[in-house]
Order: structure tokens, then C-alpha cells, then sequence
């Protein structure tokens, strides 16, 4: 695509077509430069120069690769979908870069941290199933013997099904203990994966899986109390954060709220209760929003929870896996807390979309 300063010095003063126009894209801060036209994404413009951004669903759900724009203006196509985008985000100059078109030079605050472990496409084999919970089963996968999949605790991998959909599962064990991929998978009536993996899947099945996905991770540049939000199997992404953090002297308050229906969706209720008991920084707090009779622990939504004990969020991070209608809720309203959206880090399993979580 020819460059429009090229254009615009060989024609002076006559305007640059659009279609010909190509603008100089920044990371901030210090980050590489690339171009972009005006018909491409932000995102697209940058894999294709093999520059690293954060992703996932790239249809505009997930929320994935949202950056805040510093400087310049973009566009959207007709057809885009902005469901990974709240209004105060809007408001705030965030956009979702596998949406926008530049519409002049930008200047973009990344959330990725360095670039990532490499996306990869391997085989995996059901090494094996074991049900946690009535509705939940761990999917413990193992690769070929030569690989070990890189990722940073907190992302998931896409399973590729034979149809051409995938479904999007984040890892459940943190890197330093690779040896399998462990999902929890909750079966989702109808699920094109999930049922599969309760009623028919076996030992040794063979699977195809892409990844590691997602920029949803422990900040380790931050020493601001983490305050974890985990909806059902949210807590899959959240375990392995937290016990990949644990690995290292524990420094930062940690505070896990995990909420469920009943007690018995608490499907590895002692594991964080054993965290929280050999680490006096790390607090564990289940929530029920239907609560068993005899239950005496806190009751109600889970972000609920966290707003009565955390009046004022400035000066903590936030990270919240799970249902979107839990996700939202903490992006609408712990902003209104004090919470820096920058601090704000989600993981929403949209199990309605095609390329979303299925369990």
C-alpha cells in the first residue's frame, strides 16, 4: 500500500484518497511502531507486521484486546460489534484494536506486558477425566512427548472441533507445572464440547488445541492488593494465578471471592482454604447466591460481597473471571469505587458467542 506522505510530498495540497492512506501506529511506551490502513484492524495491521498484541475472540466480545487510545482518531466498520467495550471505557478513550480502523497516526497504551509466550497450534491427548463436580469435569491433556506448551497463568487455549468452531478453555494449572493442560469444563446444555466431553469423550481421545490466548494474568509489576472475583468455573484462570504467584514469597494482599450457587458448585472448596491458611496475606471468601440451609458464610451476588467490604477499590487491582453478567457488573461498578480501569483486568466466559467459552 503506498504511503501517503509519499503521496501528499509527489502532490502537495491535494488531499490523500483514503483507501491509499496508511498511518503510523505507537505502543506506548517505547513500544515498536507499525503501520495500519484505514481498512484494516488496529490488531490485523499489527500480527501482520509480526508485532505481539494481546487477543482473543477478535470478533469484539471478549474484551481481550482493548488499549486506550493517547493520541488519534479511529473508525469502525458498519458491521462491528463493540460487546467487549462498557460505556465509561468508551467515555475513557478505550477501544477494542480487533475492531478499530485508524483514521490517522495513533498513539495506544497497550495492556499487553511484553510480548507473550507464541501462540501455537498442537495436538493433545485425554490423558484423563475426573468429575469435581456434578456439573464440572477436569480435562487433564497431555502433549506430544518433545512439547510443553509456554504460557503465563491466567490464559486459555481454544480447542479446534472438526466443524471448524472452537471452544475457548482457560488453562486451570499454573506454567511451572506443565507436565498435563488441565481445564475444568461445566456442562453447558447443549454444548458443542461439553457434552462431549461428560457423555462420550475417552482416555486417549486425540484433540487439536490453539493457544496460549488472552491477556488475563497476574500484573507482577504491581504491588497493589489483588482482589480476585471468580463466578463458577472463573475460578479455573484465578487457581492458576494464584498459585503460580505463590511460588514466590507472597508480598501483595490477596483477596478471593468465589461465588456459586450452592455449596456443592464449590467444586475444590479445601484448596483455597489451605492457601489461606498457610499464607496470611492470601483471604478466601465464598459467596452463595442460593444458599444451603445450615450455611452460615456470606450469601448474595459475589460483587456484592466486594463492595461491602471494599467501599473504596483506589489503590487495588481487580481480577474477575467468570459469567458476563458478573463481569459487567464489576466493570460498571468498581470504576465508581475508585478503581483505575488500567486496574481492571476480566476474563468473561461468553458462553452464548461462537468463539467463547463453552464450559
Amino acid at each position: 500500500m503506498p504511503d501517503s506522505r509519499s503521496i501528499s510530498a509527489a502532490f502537495p495540497g491535494r488531499p490523500v484518497p483514503a483507501d491509499l492512506a496508511v498511518f503510523d501506529v505507537a505502543l506506548d511506551p517505547e513500544g515498536p511502531v507499525f503501520s495500519a490502513g484505514p481498512d484494516e484492524s488496529v490488531l490485523d495491521a499489527a500480527l501482520r507486521q509480526g508485532v505481539p498484541l494481546p487477543y482473543g475472540c477478535r470478533n469484539g466480545a471478549c474484551g481481550a484486546c482493548r488499549a486506550r487510545i493517547l493520541d488519534g482518531k479511529v473508525h469502525f466498520p458498519d458491521e462491528a460489534e463493540l460487546r467487549g467495550l462498557t460505556e465509561r471505557e468508551t467515555r475513557a478513550g478505550w477501544t477494542l484494536l480487533c475492531q478499530a480502523r485508524a483514521s490517522s497516526d495513533l498513539r495506544i497504551a497497550s495492556l499487553a506486558e511484553g510480548a507473550g509466550p507464541a501462540v501455537r497450534t498442537l495436538p493433545a491427548r485425554v490423558a484423563s477425566r475426573t468429575r469435581l463436580a456434578h456439573d464440572v469435569m477436569e480435562l487433564r491433556l497431555e502433549l506430544p512427548p518433545t512439547e510443553r506448551l509456554q504460557y503465563r497463568a491466567g490464559q486459555y487455549v481454544d480447542i479446534l472441533l472438526r466443524d471448524g468452531r472452537r471452544r475457548a478453555f482457560s488453562l486451570a494449572n499454573c506454567p511451572a507445572d506443565d507436565a498435563h493442560l488441565v481445564l475444568h469444563i461445566r456442562h453447558v446444555p447443549g454444548g458443542a464440547f461439553s457434552g462431549q466431553v461428560f457423555e462420550t469423550l475417552g482416555e486417549r481421545a486425540l484433540l487439536r488445541l490453539q493457544g496460549p490466548l488472552g491477556s488475563f494474568h497476574l500484573r507482577t509489576d504491581s504491588d497493589r492488593p489483588a482482589v480476585f472475583l471468580a463466578g463458577g468455573t472463573g475460578f479455573a484462570p484465578i487457581k492458576a494465578i494464584i498459585e503460580n504467584a505463590l511460588l514466590a514469597p507472597l508480598r501483595r494482599e490477596m483477596h478471593l471471592y468465589w461465588g456459586v450457587r450452592t455449596e456443592r458448585d464449590l467444586y475444590l472448596p479445601d484448596l483455597p482454604r489451605e492457601w489461606a491458611n498457610a499464607h496470611s496475606r492470601l483471604h478466601f471468601v465464598p459467596v452463595l447466591s442460593e444458599p444451603d440451609p445450615g450455611w452460615t458464610g456470606r450469601t448474595g451476588l459475589v460483587h456484592e460481597a466486594i463492595l461491602a467490604d471494599f467501599p473504596d477499590l483506589a489503590g487495588h487491582e481487580v481480577y474477575a473471571s467468570g459469567p458476563p453478567p458478573m463481569v459487567s457488573a464489576a466493570r460498571e461498578i468498581f470504576p465508581e469505587l475508585g478503581l483505575d480501569l488500567e486496574h481492571l483486568h476480566f476474563d468473561s466466559f461468553d458462553y452464548a458467542y461462537e468463539t467463547g467459552h463453552d464450559g
